[in-house]
């Protein structure tokens, strides 16, 4: 796990740009993006053992709150069966805002997001709904299997080019992780610089500097010359 990506998008900003730029879709307009808050998200699972990957957050949809959990997604290989993991981490939790009675003014569930956020070397090629995992059952059996979506962003679906349309936090990140040359890292860490001066922003700032000089450089050998963590802080 990349803590350094967690931290990242332990910042409202960053939650709001991913969700901004490119969860395209109409009821993201619908949301009251100062209202975005953190939650807890360590749900302990049947085996005990617990989970502290993930970022959940929920924001305000009207009267009531909708929850947006991003999963980082970091391995080498893909994931088969990651919409098998994502529908059990969602029953979890669901099963924990149960426990914390956070339910909706009706007293059901609210609705949540499943975010897969996917940067590692290759496209991502798993499925991303469940069905796609299922052989298709005896006729009248459809209706009982489950139905579960994840929504992908994967780094590599995104050109340069349409990373810099919109300023947005997270396709500046995207642009830093794929930029060939240091020309374009260092005209990315300056959009940051201009885009993260307000003291309000000190937390993003230092979290970009610390994830660009304990991750971002060192996998980019050519571009230590001319970048440094120092360069954001």
């Amino acid at each position: 796990m990349d803590s350094g990506y967690k931290k990242l998008f332990s910042h409202p900003e960053m939650v709001s740009d991913l969700l901004r730029g490119f969860v395209k879709q109409d009821w993201v307009d619908e949301l009251d993006f100062s209202s975005l808050e953190k939650m807890p998200a360590s749900f302990v699972s049947d085996n005990l053992k617990e989970r502290h990957d993930d970022v959940v957050w929920r924001i305000q949809w009207g009267r009531d709150f909708l929850y947006v959990y991003i999963l980082l997604e970091f391995q080498a290989s893909i994931d088969k069966y990651m919409a098998v993991r994502m529908f059990s981490y969602l029953g979890l939790l669901y099963q924990d805002l149960i426990a914390r009675k956070l339910l909706t003014r009706s007293g059901n569930l609210p609705p949540v997001l499943p975010i897969v956020l996917y940067n590692g070397k290759t496209r991502w090629r798993a499925a991303t709904e469940i069905s796609e995992l299922i052989i298709p059952g005896p006729k009248g059996l459809t209706d009982y299997q489950p139905r579960f979506k994840y929504f992908l962003v994967d780094e590599h679906c995104y050109s340069q080019a349409e990373l810099k349309i919109a300023e947005n936090l997270v396709s500046a990140l995207f642009r830093l992780e794929t930029s060939q040359n240091p020309e374009d890292l260092c005209e990315v860490v300056n959009i940051l610089i201009a885009w993260l001066a307000r003291p309000e922003q000190t937390s993003l700032r230092r979290a970009f500097a610390i994830w660009i000089g304990r991750v971002l450089l060192p996998k980019k050998p050519r571009q230590n010359k001319v970048l440094t963590q120092d360069s954001l802080e």
